[in-house]
């Protein structure tokens, strides 16, 4: 990983449609021609040198954040999908939550710090945009990437939100989504406003009141829809659609302190990505199937495998045909290998 002064923001290429990103280098410490051109109270003034915020872009794998040294989470990430970038099969179950080793400790989050708290580790770069790379996908475990998430928002809208996204590199050669916490400010009864929020553990992690998302697809060359989401991090509803939550990408802007996509021009103009496309999220049977698939995945014996089953009927949900088929492997795979066992205890004796 590689850190260095976010300058000009993201280029898109007109032939091609591969997103780039266009950054210059800017030295912390002055050469000696920039330092010539001081003053000399100037040079005074920062003869031991400026504060440094640690808010320099940083590179990953497959994403690119930068990170908030006060608050101990990301102030944004950046990700580019495509239909090919998000083929594998790499298993988040080898990937382990961890500090950022290039975060100085003393800025960085601890995972001490959401044990027992009430509040979940939310990705902003998912795991599941990373299934082509081992490295890609544990460099999403960094506590550098992950926020303090309610529980219920985390496992389903914004879970929801995310696999939307996946689903644009159906229908878009290309998308692009940055997101990250923001702190919004809250009136009182007096009509006045105050950002408040809450910090959790040792280390004083800020939980964020609300969580955006910005989407910029592309179908063909100069041909863009964007949309803007601020999403309360509470718990929402499968009754709750994505558009109510959709913003202009200057209040976004307003509100972030952030300017997205610099190297667009005029983005206010862009169609609105609901207009474009449903922003419809998966609805309850087909977001309940799909939980459910991953849970027949990870089933490790046949109660736990029966269980499943036992909670979509109660549910009143019947088991569409990849789920059955994914059952029935599951179940094969199960009774194959307690047979095994079974041989290889009696071989023992």
């Amino acid at each position: 990983m590689m850190s260095i002064r976010f300058i000009s923001g993201f280029v898109f290429g007109a032939g091609s449609g591969i997103a780039a990103f266009k950054f210059y280098t800017f030295e912390e410490q002055k050469n000696v021609k920039e330092n010539a051109d001081l003053s000399s109270i100037q040079r005074l003034i920062g003869r031991f040198g400026f504060p440094q915020s640690g808010a320099d872009t940083r590179f990953y794998h497959n994403h690119v954040l930068s990170y908030d040294q006060a608050r101990r989470t990301p102030r944004w990430v950046a990700e580019h999908l495509s239909a090919q970038r998000l083929l594998g099969e790499v298993d988040r179950k080898h990937c382990r939550f961890k500090s950022d080793p290039d975060v100085p400790d003393r800025f960085s989050a601890q995972n001490e710090d959401y044990f027992r708290s009430g509040w979940s580790r939310g990705h902003m770069a998912p795991a599941g945009d990373n299934k082509s790379s081992i490295e890609a996908m544990a460099e999403t475990f960094y506590l550098s990437n992950i926020v303090p998430q309610n529980y219920e928002n985390n496992a389903g809208f914004w879970n929801r939100l995310e696999m939307y996204c996946r689903e644009l590199t159906e229908r878009f050669s290309d998308v692009w989504v940055v997101s990250g916490p923001l702190m919004m400010p809250a009136p009182t009864d007096d009509g006045r406003k105050i950002v408040s929020y809450q910090v959790i553990g040792k280390h004083d992690v800020a939980v964020p009141t609300h969580l955006y998302k910005l989407i910029l697809v592309q179908k063909d060359p100069g041909s863009l829809a964007l949309g803007a989401f601020i999403i309360p991090n509470a718990p929402l509803g499968f009754d709750h659609t994505l558009a109510e939550f959709q913003v202009t990408i200057s209040e976004l802007e307003r509100l972030t302190g952030l300017h997205f996509f610099p190297e667009l021009d005029r983005p206010e103009q862009i169609p609105s990505l609901c207009e474009h496309d449903s922003c419809d999220l998966m609805d309850f049977r087909r977001f309940t199937l799909y939980i459910s698939g991953r849970k027949i995945k990870s089933a490790m014996n046949l109660q736990k495998l029966e269980k499943i089953l036992k909670e979509l009927e109660e549910k009143g949900i019947t088991p569409d045909e990849y789920l059955r088929e994914a059952y029935q492997r599951k179940r094969r795979e199960i009774l194959e290998r307690e047979e095994q066992q079974m041989k290889n205890d009696g071989a023992e004796r």
